[in-house]
């Protein structure tokens, strides 16, 4: 039998058990309680000891605890409606009910989770069907009579207030019988089957209850109100006692008129009396979320004062409409009613006579009870200004920026605009703004001069916060103002409408922008709701409210302030549909001035309102305004008076205290700290060593001494806590007197930080030529993002044309690495290297202050990071720190759980928190967020032992709180002593199965970005791990310490429980490949294929499985390998290809990337197919050891007979073979010869085979092509030269083998540091072509290798033999002008350079040659755009191979490589000179190199050609002059056409060269 049907001491412990699941309480607590054969009988005895002993959480005890108890009382409750309602005979007229509301305030409905007795009742199951109730069976009226539903107060009584609502299924207090005569006595009628019937019926109906009740209260000398639409629970079965429902009013005029039955049922001499008496309708709106139908409460209220009913009694006739007659009769005789209890009854015959003697006492009463209540009691007034700051600080006694706020107001009259300079400075999120004229006249117009802001419509706000990504930077550092109806002064169509326009078009999304607000963006008690009522109100604001009040579960963190009580009124009233009147007046403050309110915050304020100011070059200081402050929002600026109006009465020595040991735990130093230790408020903050070698950096940096740079870099590596970051910090704290200083907020571009830098810079300098440089610190960073701000940077100074002795901006770079020496050592000019070891004066400073500290009555283990520091992070100290802090911790505990999920985070993942939201959410304290306490302190909830090792940290990005252990070790050192018998891939998966962490909203992308790098990030030196790892650290851990079986089952856990993430399935396609596992191997690459078939990185790793398949099986092959295993061999290498030829088609279709990795992986898998192949006996080679029979079969139709037949599927593939892999070589060549790919050429060395292609991809392509070559020709005809058809295979496969072959490998001669041996292997491949190549046609690409031959050639040695003069090259390369068919970017490339203008050639304007060049230029230019895609020109910079030099002829193209090796210092130093611009002020390369003429017009650059104007792509657009000018520049050959370089405006005298 269901649980539901029986009462609790009846069940068993199945019962029990079902029960338990609908609570929601956690099911192996439910499983618990079901193995201790807990029946209902054991139910209702439990007690919170048992529960303890058989390891339930306090939290869950407390959730059962509650919810046992309720389903007692409400089974209690209903067994008593049971009884009532059987002893209750029926009566038309009874008025009082057998279930009453309770007299206090209900908390709300009952517990959805409970059940038997005590369900609920819908809104649907209450409301009347067709004007009649609907029949209700046993069962529905218990529950109807359980349900809970909320107390309100009835209307004033007299009051006329058009403002004043009920809200449908509310209560009212139950009908009341006489109390002092003044206070009103209550009776309740639903009217409901009345309210359905005709004009004349009803009217009769009403006048019959009104008089009938009148002549009661009259003749009692009570006042007294008559509801119509509220019910009474005996003559309305089914539903509650004083239930507010409210009937349809079709006409008002109907029941105004019904009271003309005044006169036909009182006394002649008592009408006009009763007239006086009697008031009115009222008709009071009763308010619905749930319906838009108008219902009423229809009131009339009864007054029977003195001096009208002195000496009088009032005998009445009821009318009653006679369905008979149809017609409205009197009853026959007339009665004297008078109030008994709560009840209007007719005064019994027997006691008529005493009834009537008794009036003179009852006069005397109502005269006392009169004039008592004219002698109003005064009113105590509230304290407001103790409400307000409780209200909005949270409980504290000042504000911080701990909480935010979102101000919700509507038009503010321009007298009341002087008082609201408290919203200045108030951390305000958003403003719901409902004036329309807020931008011209209103709060927006006076706010807008002091801040920064974004403004915004509803829809647009939407768009803007409703990403699939984390929400913008910019939403949290600067206020947006949202135009809820649209702006009157705004040219576009959002123009302001009316109430419900604006309901119909708007609401939805004010709906949803709160939503997201609220489940997204702030997290729960992050911020406070304030409702600033400053003009009469209106539905929609009243709308927000409500919104706001369902989505933040109550009122706890919204206030209301009105200074108008009659704005305060009309808003309660229409707000009370979401919340009682008398809560909302708790959170409200009410008839405050706004002046009061402006003067009482602004006295909370925790800083003074004095300007900030920053250094100027004069030697003064300038003001900085908030709002100019504001508008630089990627810098935190660090002003020269930073802290210095901060109120010190504000803070106790606690507060102070309890800053200073903060940053003794591990958090990040503040400027407050500083503040304090240099006015001597706290102790001195230690400067380790390192901080004055940064200073002395710095100020050598200013001095000039090294390289003038523009941007100058100050680099800080650091040990993870050795204070790196502390020292960045103080270094710039001790600059922010002599220069402008800024911490770079990393979440913005860089070209905006770039922009901000700027104006920071400029801001109030009359010279800008003489301005200081900007300190700016940047920490954390990637190395593409520093590199992307510093050329930004550099570009935006090279607009300038400004040579100063002191760099620009000098960047301080401050980043956590595993190994600072070895960066330090690497670049010690502009290095410094943090370690955790302490020098002997350091020890003494960190012990000295140690000892300070205790002597604070600091306890060690609550500043555990400098403890360890003191310590030197002593692996053995900090294994045995950890284990006296973990002594005697519960390791079942759930604050146990988490500090193990959070030690794995933060040791594997650099960087990693866990947000206090998801830390709640695991701990279960979301159960005490009813608790009526607001101040809410996380740590309280903690074992002593998570206290100690946890740090609370403040999120820069968001602001959300975040927890973290206060060191990597400390957190590696839990992870090994908390292990148990639980290995780390249990506890991964375990965290994987934790749905509470992984649903929780606030900082679920960072949770599960961490939760991401945990499984999938490698370690990366150029981020600063000590080495390149193959998979993430975690998993490599995992292979090492148990075994890849437990890799890969963690990793594919985490796949299906991360949403089937096709890069996981990638992963584990790598991971079983790398411990040869290809079976599987294969299967994670097609599931990973299967999400994402177009992705060319995982059609990459298809192919890869494939090609270390075929590898690993070559690598195992045996002689007695049979014909079927060699074949299965060369379909894996066959397969690999063609997945490679897919990634290869996929990475063409994407715009925003540039994959290769498909042509490598092709030419790789092809090269070792080749000499595969070679090994074969039917490929025997010949008595001179050539591969005759294999590049027979290769490259015609001849099949050996032995292969014939068992290869059958194969022959045509390998045929191809050559084709694709000339193809993919010619690919590589082409995207090398785009862009800049030399970056660490000098560094061959250090890398190994698997890296070559990345670091240097020049040399991987000419091995390459030999080997390539090596199959495809014999030795025996490798020096005929002979022309026929038959040997241009043999000549091309001849060239690629002396090292040439395409643009690529001919380029990299010029990189070779022997000169003479390039040139005779130039030499000797120009003699592969045929001696009149204008004879014996070429094809395309051999035409396009033999006249790069020969300008490379004469870059390394002019006067060769070998060499064609310019003309002839021209001559031969008319062909790509002159032809139909399409010609790769590089015979385009070769006409720019041969149809430059010459000196000797082209005395004479030449039309032909000016199309020529022209004509390639466009070509150019669109081939350029086509490779590019969408990608961002930063990631892939065009490579500059030649220059323009001086001389004519061949001589005048100058290689890129000759200038650098006209410098002299080394890699890194070169290339930041050509990253700088300072090469071109080296007197040998000017020598070298031509400068040209040219003109500026609109910000483009322009030259002469032979005839035309020709566009010159700038190397920097920032370094185009405005307006027009004349100007000179070095001229550049690009793929990307003509480059112009160190642009200077001609004749200038700042450009003239000493």
């Amino acid at each position: 039998m269901d649980y539901k049907t029986l009462p609790v001491n009846e069940w068993d412990e199945n019962h029990v058990k079902c029960w338990l699941e609908s609570t929601g309480i956690k099911k192996e607590y439910a499983d618990k309680l079901y193995a201790e054969e807990v029946t209902g009988p054991a139910l209702i005895e439990l007690d919170e000891s048992f529960l303890k002993d058989i390891g339930m959480k306090k939290g869950q005890i407390q959730i059962l605890i509650h919810k046992r108890d309720d389903l007692l009382q409400l089974q209690d409750k209903a067994q008593q409606a049971e009884d009532s309602s059987s002893k209750t005979p029926d009566r038309t007229d009874a008025q009082t009910g057998p279930a009453r509301a309770s007299n206090t305030p209900a908390q709300g409905t009952a517990t959805g989770g409970s059940s038997g007795a005590a369900g609920t009742t819908s809104s649907e199951n209450t409301a009347p069907t067709s004007g009649k109730r609907q029949r209700k069976s046993k069962k529905s009226q218990l529950q109807s009579a359980d349900e809970v539903l909320e107390l309100r107060n009835c209307r004033p009584f007299r009051s006329q207030d058009t403002d004043f609502k009920y809200v449908k299924d509310t209560v009212l207090a139950p009908e009341s019988g006489v109390s002092d005569l003044i206070i009103p006595c209550h009776e309740y009628k639903s009217f409901a089957i009345a309210a359905e019937l005709n004009k004349y019926q009803v009217q009769s109906k009403f006048a019959s209850e009104v008089i009938r009740f009148a002549s009661a209260c009259m003749n009692i000398r009570t006042n007294g109100t008559i509801h119509f639409g509220v019910m009474d629970s005996v003559e309305d079965k089914g539903w509650k006692h004083g239930q507010i429902v409210g009937i349809k009013v079709k006409n008002r005029e109907d029941f105004v008129d019904a009271l003309d039955y005044i006169e036909k049922c009182f006394c002649n001499d008592l009408q006009e009396v009763a007239r006086k008496c009697i008031h009115p309708p009222v008709f009071v709106e009763v308010i619905s979320k749930d319906s838009q139908e108008q219902r009423f409460v229809v009131e009339v209220d009864i007054e029977p004062t003195f001096s009208l009913v002195k000496k009088k009694c009032f005998e009445v006739y009821l009318p009653k409409y006679s369905e008979s007659s149809q017609k409205v009769i009197l009853t026959k005789e007339p009665a004297l009613y008078q109030r008994l209890g709560a009840k209007s009854e007719p005064v019994q015959r027997n006691k008529l006579t005493a009834f009537i003697q008794a009036v003179p006492d009852r006069d005397t009463q109502r005269e006392r009870a009169e004039l008592s209540s004219k002698q109003a009691p005064t009113e105590i007034p509230q304290d407001l200004g103790r409400k307000l700051s409780i209200l909005l600080n949270d409980g504290k006694s000042y504000m911080d920026d701990s909480l935010r706020y979102i101000l919700v107001t509507n038009s503010c009259e321009q007298d009341n605009l002087n008082y609201i300079n408290f919203l200045m400075h108030l951390n305000i999120f958003c403003v719901f703004d409902f004036d329309e004229h807020s931008n011209v006249s209103g709060l927006y117009s006076k706010y807008k001069e002091h801040h920064e802001t974004s403004s915004y419509f509803l829809q647009d706000f939407f768009k803007e916060i409703k990403t699939d990504n984390s929400p913008s930077q910019k939403l949290f550092d600067q206020t947006s103002w949202i135009f809820c109806n649209g702006r009157s002064d705004f040219l576009g169509d959002e123009k302001p409408c009316d109430e419900n326009t604006w309901i119909r078009t708007k609401k939805k999304y004010l709906k949803k922008v709160i939503t997201c607000i609220c489940e997204e963006i702030l997290p729960e008690r992050s911020f406070i709701v304030l409702f600033l009522l400053l003009s009469p109100v209106q539905k929609p604001l009243v709308d927000t409210f409500q919104e706001f009040y369902t989505e933040m579960n109550g009122m706890e963190y919204i206030v209301c302030i009105a200074e108008s009580r009659e704005n305060y009124r009309k808003w309660a009233n229409l707000a009370q549909e979401s919340c009682s009147i008398e809560t909302l007046e708790q959170c409200s403050i009410v008839g405050m001035k706004l002046s009061h309110v402006d003067a009482t915050i602004q006295s909370m304020l925790p800083s003074t309102a004095q300007p900030r100011h920053l250094p100027a070059s004069t030697g003064g200081v300038c003001i900085l305004p908030l709002r100019e402050e504001e508008k630089l929002y990627s810098l935190e600026i660090l002003c020269a008076d930073q802290c210095d109006d901060i109120k010190l009465n504000l803070w106790t020595e606690k507060q102070k205290q309890e800053i200073e040991q903060n940053f003794y735990r591990g958090r990040k130093i503040m400027w407050e700290n500083l503040w304090l230790a240099d006015k001597k408020l706290c102790g001195d903050i230690i400067e380790r060593e390192a901080c004055t070698e940064a200073s002395k950096l710095l100020d050598g940096i200013l001095r000039g001494s090294g390289q003038n740079y523009s941007v100058a870099k100050l680099k800080i590596f650091h040990h993870p806590g050795s204070g790196g970051s502390t020292i960045a910090r103080q270094v710039l704290w001790k600059s922010r007197k002599r220069f402008r200083c800024a911490v770079i907020k990393t979440s913005y571009s860089p070209s905006t930080v770039c922009n901000h830098v700027l104006a920071l810079r400029d801001y109030e300098e009359k010279e800008i030529t003489h301005c200081f440089p900007v300190l700016l610190l940047i920490e954390d960073y990637d190395d593409e993002y520093f590199e992307e701000l510093q050329i930004e940077l550099m570009e935006a100074v090279a607009t300038r044309k400004i040579n100063t002795s002191r760099p620009y901006f000098i960047l301080m770079c401050c980043r956590r690495c595993n190994d600072p020496e070895r960066l330090c050592k690497a670049s010690p000019l502009d290095t410094v290297a943090v370690t955790h070891k302490l020098t002997e004066s350091e020890k003494n400073l960190f012990n000295t202050k140690l000892e300070k500290l205790k002597q604070k009555d600091v306890k060690p283990e609550f500043i555990l990071t400098f403890v360890l520091m003191c310590e030197e992070f002593n692996k053995t100290y900090v294994s045995d720190l950890v284990a006296h802090i973990l002594h005697g911790i519960d390791p079942s505990s759930r604050d146990t759980c988490l500090m193990r999920y959070v030690a794995l985070l933060n040791c594997y993942v650099p960087n990693s928190y866990v947000s206090l939201s998801h830390c709640e959410a695991f701990l279960g304290l979301g159960a005490y967020t009813e608790s009526k306490a607001r101040a809410y302190d996380f740590k309280h909830r903690l074992s002593e032992q998570a206290r100690m090792i946890f740090i609370e940290l403040r999120e820069s990005t968001t602001y959300i709180s975040s927890v973290r252990i206060i060191h990597c070790l400390v957190a590696k050192e839990i992870l090994h002593q908390l292990s148990g018998n639980q290995s780390l891939s249990q506890l991964a998966t375990t965290l994987l199965q934790e749905k509470i962490l992984f649903e929780n909203r606030f900082g679920r992308e960072e949770f599960i970005k961490f939760i991401r790098h945990l499984f999938i990030r490698r370690d990366k030196r150029s981020r600063g791990d000590n080495t390149d790892t193959l998979f993430s650290p975690f998993i490599e851990h995992v292979c090492e310490a148990e075994d890849c079986e437990k890799a890969i089952a963690v990793l594919k856990a985490a796949y299906e429980l991360l949403g089937k993430d096709p890069f996981f399935a990638q992963q584990l396609a790598r991971l079983n490949y790398s411990n040869e596992k290809f079976e599987d191997a294969k299967y994670w690459a097609q599931v990973a294929k299967s999400h994402l078939p177009t992705d060319s990185y995982i059609l990459d790793t298809e192919g890869q499985v494939y090609r270390k398949w075929f590898s690993f099986t070559v690598d195992k092959m045996t002689e007695e390998d049979t014909p079927e295993r060699i074949t299965e061999k060369i379909e894996i290498a066959l397969k690999a290809m063609k997945c490679f030829r897919a990634a290869q088609r996929a990475a063409k279709e994407e715009r925003e990337i540039m994959n290769n990795a498909g042509y490598f992986g092709e030419v790789e898998v092809g090269c070792r197919l080749l000499r595969f192949l070679s090994t074969l006996p039917v490929f025997h080679r010949s008595p001179e050891g050539e591969y005759t029979e294999l590049v027979k079969y290769l490259t015609t139709d001849y099949i050996p007979e032995d292969i014939k037949k068992t290869w059958g599927t194969l022959h045509s593939r390998l045929k191809g073979l050559r084709q694709n892999l000339y193809n993919a070589l010619e690919w590589i060549s082409e995207e090398l010869s785009y862009f800049q790919t030399d970056k660490n050429q000098e560094k061959d060395d250090e890398n190994d085979d698997k890296e070559e292609q990345i670091y240097n991809p020049r040399k991987w392509l000419k091995r390459q092509s030999e080997v390539y070559a090596k199959f495809f020709i014999p030795t025996s005809l490798a020096d005929d030269s002979n022309n026929g058809p038959e040997t241009q295979l043999m000549r091309r496969m001849n060239i690629y083998r002396s090292g040439g072959g395409n643009v690529t490998n001919i380029l990299s001669f010029l990189t070779d540091k022997k000169e003479n041996r390039s040139a005779e292997k130039l030499e000797r491949i120009l003699s592969f072509y045929p001696e009149n190549p204008l004879r014996n046609r070429l094809e395309d690409n051999d035409l396009i290798n033999y006249i790069l031959s020969h300008i490379t050639l004469a870059c390394l040695t002019p006067g060769s033999a070998k060499l064609l003069p310019l003309p002839t090259l021209r001559e031969l390369s008319l062909r790509f002008f002159k032809g139909k068919r399409p010609f790769p970017a590089s015979a385009f490339f070769l006409l720019t350079l041969l149809y430059w203008p010459d000196e000797a050639l082209d005395k004479e304007p030449n039309p032909d040659k000016d199309e020529i060049l022209t004509s390639a230029l466009q070509t150019l230019k669109r081939l350029y755009d086509i490779k590019m895609k969408d990608v961002p020109t930063r990631k892939k910079r065009i490579y500059t191979h030649f220059f323009l030099g001086k001389g004519y002829g061949l001589s005048k193209i100058v290689h890129k490589t000759k200038i650098d090796k006209l410098m002299v210092g080394s890699l890194d130093e070169r290339r930041m000179k050509w990253l700088h611009g300072t090469v071109w002020n080296i007197s040998i390369i000017r020598d070298n190199l031509k400068r040209v003429s040219g003109w500026t017009k609109d910000r483009n650059l322009f030259i002469h050609g032979h005839v035309k104007e020709l566009r010159i792509l700038p190397l920097h657009h920032e370094s185009v002059p405005a307006g027009n000018e004349n100007v000179t520049f070095y001229l550049g050959f690009s793929f990307n056409g003509l480059v112009a370089f160190n642009i200077e405006v001609e004749n200038d005298p700042a450009n003239r060269r000493t």
